[in-house]
């Protein structure tokens, strides 16, 4: 059996992202790089991105990124456009919801982009719920929701009389000796089982 020789696998080698909170020099775009903001992902390191020139490039994320930034649908990053191919693009570097806020500030991105916290917070998804006690219906009769007619309503008066109780059809009591016949004349005790 091999002898571990190295410091660790492949989770070792992904980091911990120990970095990640510590706050980093804000980086601008320079000659042949744009501003981007993720339209769709598109899987294998790949990803579709609305540059803020206007367009709409293909991009691929660089082996320094894969696995360790981890890029999401509407975040805004860096890319490096291709000299060769204008609809194809390299993404640099992904900024954070507070650095794309300050990008904005200095007037770097444009007025219109959108910088979210998290995706949930899009305004095409927001769900609004009406306020239910303004909106109470009253109860309706039970004659109503079955659609009976005036002869059943006599029916049902005369059988509320008679103990009946409600509008519903309650079937008369049966005996002991009645269960019995119906099991097949043997004497069973039907209530004592």
């Amino acid at each position: 059996m091999p002898k571990n020789k190295g410091k660790g696998g492949k989770n070792r080698r992904r980091g911990k992202n120990e970095n990640d909170r510590e706050k980093r020099e804000l980086v601008f775009k320079e000659d042949g790089q744009e501003y981007a903001q993720v339209i769709k992902m598109l899987g294998n390191g790949r990803l579709e991105a609305l540059c803020f020139d206007g367009t709409k490039r293909l991009c691929h994320i660089r082996g320094k990124l894969r696995k360790k930034v981890w890029i999401n649908q509407s975040d805004i990053i860096l890319i490096g456009l291709r000299d060769y191919q204008d609809h194809k693009a390299d993404v640099i570097m992904k900024y954070t919801a507070d650095e794309a806020r300050n990008l904005k500030l200095y007037g770097e991105l444009p007025d219109n982009a959108k910088i979210n916290d998290n995706f949930a917070q899009d305004d095409e998804h927001d769900i609004t719920f009406d306020d239910i006690s303004s909106n109470v219906v009253p109860a309706q009769n039970e004659e109503n929701l079955f659609g009976s007619s005036d002869e059943s309503e006599e029916e049902e008066d005369s059988e509320e009389d008679e103990g009946g109780g409600g509008s519903f059809y309650k079937a008369p009591p049966i005996s002991k000796s009645d269960k019995m016949k119906q099991k097949g004349g043997a004497l069973l005790d039907v209530d004592g089982i």
